[in-house]
């Protein structure tokens, strides 16, 4: 099977969510949320991305993880993850409570593909100081695809991680968990990065960034993915979009999606006049209103 046609059977049973004038969601994919360790790339921004979550709650945003949010091929116990980062894990269950939470896998966490495996891991977690756990994502099955559908218009929004482009991180998968959890993790510590990963080589990102444009070009669709890192917004006449990462070495990029316009946005750490610090929202740039 080709790379366009993995793209297209990742939709063939895609979930739908509606989507009209007065929605509100953010799109962010590639946390690589780890077990708190020099691999967990996560930590340094886990702080940022808490805050620009927490915003997103209370001004009432929809959240979509667009895959790779735990780092499952360096890790084997998510339980472990979900322990290190209970605090994130705890505002999530917050929007799954409210019917405001999506998630979707990517490559590095396609462990959770499996409904059954959704359920024993993540229907409850332990919290620092109670003695019962509390409920977390009860039900919960994670999903290849996702299709925003706009009931006023025409302007859909297919949404997946990306990997399906490439075999060995897609139907092959399991070749590269082995060499990443094997061979380039312990190197990853000497500073030495993984060359087959499309976020780190950058002539792979590329072709990556020209399969999942022209899928989108061909199929006149709007196409919304993580898997590179690299953020991106698309147009009218180039419509493929890329949420970024929450690894950036001094931020989080995500996509917000309000007033019908498309918005890359960047959360960092910023310094006021009298040197204290404060979580700052900047907008790298606005798509057309569709």
């Amino acid at each position: 099977m080709s790379w366009y046609r993995r793209i297209s059977r990742a939709f063939e049973d895609a979930a739908i969510v509606p989507m009209d004038s007065s929605s509100r969601f953010v799109l962010m994919s590639d946390c690589h949320r780890g077990t708190g360790n020099h691999n967990d790339n996560f930590m340094k921004n886990q702080n940022v991305y808490f805050a620009a979550l927490n915003d997103y709650f209370e001004k009432g945003f929809t959240y979509i993880e667009i895959g790779d949010g735990d780092e499952l091929w360096e890790n084997r116990s998510f339980a472990r993850i979900i322990d290190i980062h209970s605090d994130v894990f705890w505002l999530l269950s917050k929007y799954n409570e409210e019917n405001r939470l999506f998630m979707l896998y990517g490559n590095h966490d396609q462990s959770k593909r499996r409904c059954s495996y959704c359920r024993r891991h993540c229907s409850t977690y332990h919290v620092s100081g109670q003695l019962a756990e509390a409920t977390l994502f009860p039900d919960i099955c994670y999903l290849q695809s996702l299709i925003l559908k706009d009931t006023e218009q025409e302007n859909h929004f297919y949404l997946i991680h990306g990997h399906q482009v490439e075999i060995l991180n897609d139907t092959l998968s399991f070749i590269s968990r082995f060499l990443v959890r094997y061979f380039w993790k312990p190197l990853e510590a000497t500073g030495v990065s993984d060359p087959t990963s499309a976020a780190r080589n950058y002539t792979k990102k590329r072709k990556v960034e020209k399969k999942l444009l022209k899928w989108a070009c061909q199929e006149n669709k709007i196409l919304i993915t993580g898997h590179t890192h690299r953020p991106m917004l698309g147009s009218a006449d180039s419509p493929y979009f890329n949420t970024g990462s929450c690894v950036h070495p001094r931020c989080i990029t995500c996509i917000e999606i309000q007033n019908r316009q498309l918005t890359l946005v960047k959360w960092t750490v910023r310094t006021k006049e009298d040197r204290t610090l404060y979580v700052a929202r900047e907008v790298i740039g606005e798509s057309w209103n569709f």
